[in-house]
């Protein structure tokens, strides 16, 4: 790798997907018992020579972790089988719910080295969650946790693939600096690259790039017209409605509102309920009933406005330890939420799937949950088809919204500050074995931020509310 201190430093979120990796890792190796972990820790050297070691041991069934090197290329295998007459089985674990196209260019690339040093592999086969398990409670199953599919064909389609990519990389590592290569959608797909913030500076708010839902052939178009600006469209340049009047938006400096905004805010009924949750979606399922990456509510906010220009009743609930929190979410919600007027979110589909979930999960909720449904106002939509700030930079997301339309409410120097930062906090709190006062800190940061989550959607209304007059 060229210059390394350039790559970006990993984030608390990407240590979290590493460690869940990790934990549905150890999992996967339940199914192969007696098998021996390599260790790397002194050097990868000594990694190769004691993979070497243990497949000739014939007592060790299963390898973890073993480490090979051929023609240059190193790399390191999940988990090997042994099998008859000398041969082996490669299982490559993952902890996603299918096989993506990605992986088995992983897996071909290790089954290319291995071959190469000497390893006979009877087949090669990927490993990955089963979203169709449901936990019964105990201990997970991993038999019925995970699917094993055999990919030998696959892989084999990819031969002459591969080497050209193994050469073309061997080739790029061997150059004494890093390519030029022009930014693009390689920069993010299939996964965001560690230098991307080298190759990719911060663009100017006015920015063609930032224009909602602009395919990347207009951007294309635009630049070959020597146009990088917003403010440089010209009006007979083709562009969505949504488009334009972003366009029309930020050439003007002025926020922009449609006509029909009054007519749907008058389906607001009171007293007004604005509502927000907070969940986690973990790989290894914890609570009976559950699949893998199935959500677990563990906090809502609700801000009550009784009438209009009425101060707001703020509600909230909290799960401050690892027992299941959906019975008390539920009760404790239902309560707030009571019978009648509107209940404001934003993104209905998140919130409305999880109490679709919980109705399922807890009938005894499931009459008093679908007449929350059926109350729920959308107000991204809203916002979506009837509003624009030269501030949204493209987004409608609750984080570019509301600094824009309303100034005096921040998310930034917030301990939590997003969805994600709020799941590693509230996994912290409740398993991290933290001292009282750590505890309270973290908490507090978690109220605090869901709680700005509904008083944001306060706050937009009534920011809204001349045009809903």
């Amino acid at each position: 790798m060229h210059q390394p201190d350039l790559a970006a430093e990993k984030e608390a979120a990407d240590e979290a997907i590493i460690e869940q990796g990790r934990e549905v890792g150890l999992l996967a190796r339940q199914l192969f018992p007696g098998g021996v972990e390599v260790d790397v820790s002194r050097g990868l050297d000594e990694a190769i020579r004691t993979t070497r070691d243990l497949v000739a041991n014939r007592d060790v069934p299963a390898i973890f972790e073993g480490a090979f090197e051929h023609g240059g290329v190193l790399v390191k295998t999940d988990i090997l089988q042994r099998r008859r007459r000398n041969q082996w089985r490669l299982v490559e674990v993952k902890s996603s719910s299918d096989l993506k196209d990605r992986h088995l260019w992983d897996v071909a690339i290790q089954s290319r080295v291995m071959s190469g040093s000497g390893l006979n592999l009877s087949s090669v086969n990927l490993m990955h969650v089963n979203r169709g398990y449901v936990f019964q409670g105990g201990s997970v199953d991993p038999k019925q946790f995970f699917r094993i599919r055999n990919i030998n064909r696959k892989i084999a389609k990819l031969d002459d693939k591969l080497t050209a990519q193994l050469l073309a990389e061997l080739s790029t590592v061997s150059m004494p600096a890093a390519p030029e290569i022009a930014p693009g959608r390689h920069c993010t797909n299939p996964v965001t690259c560690e230098f991307y913030d080298r190759c990719n500076p911060p663009r100017p708010d006015d920015h063609i790039g930032y224009l909602p839902r602009i395919y990347a052939s207009a951007v294309e178009k635009l630049e070959e017209m020597g146009i990088e600006s917003i403010r440089d469209i010209p009006e007979d340049f083709e562009l969505s409605e949504i488009q334009r009047r972003a366009c029309t938006s930020v050439q003007t400096g002025q926020p922009w509102y449609g006509p029909g905004l009054g007519k749907e805010l008058e389906n607001l009924k009171y007293p007004l309920r604005s509502m927000d949750f907070e969940s986690i979606n973990p790989a290894i399922p914890r609570f009976p009933g559950m699949h893998p990456y199935e959500q677990i509510p563990f906090q809502w906010s609700v801000h009550v406005q009784k009438e209009p220009g009425a101060a707001p009743e703020h509600h909230e609930f909290l799960a401050t330890d690892a027992s299941d929190p959906r019975p008390e979410f539920s009760s404790t919600l239902c309560d707030a939420l009571g019978d009648s007027g509107s209940i404001v979110v934003y993104k209905q589909q998140f919130e409305s799937a999880r109490l679709a979930e919980l109705a399922a999960w807890l009938p005894e909720f499931a009459g008093r949950i679908e007449g929350i449904q059926h109350r729920l106002f959308d107000l991204l939509p809203v916002v979506r088809n009837h509003v624009y700030h030269p501030a949204f930079a493209g987004s409608y997301s609750l984080k570019s919204v509301l600094p824009a339309l309303v100034p005096d409410l921040t998310y930034e120097g917030m301990q939590v500050a997003n969805g994600q930062d709020a799941g590693l906090a509230w996994e912290s709190l409740v398993h991290g074995g933290l001292d009282s006062h750590e505890r309270d800190r973290i908490r507090t940061a978690l109220l605090d931020y869901c709680g700005q989550d509904t008083l944001a959607l306060v706050a937009l209304l009534e920011r809204l509310r001349p045009r809903w007059s």
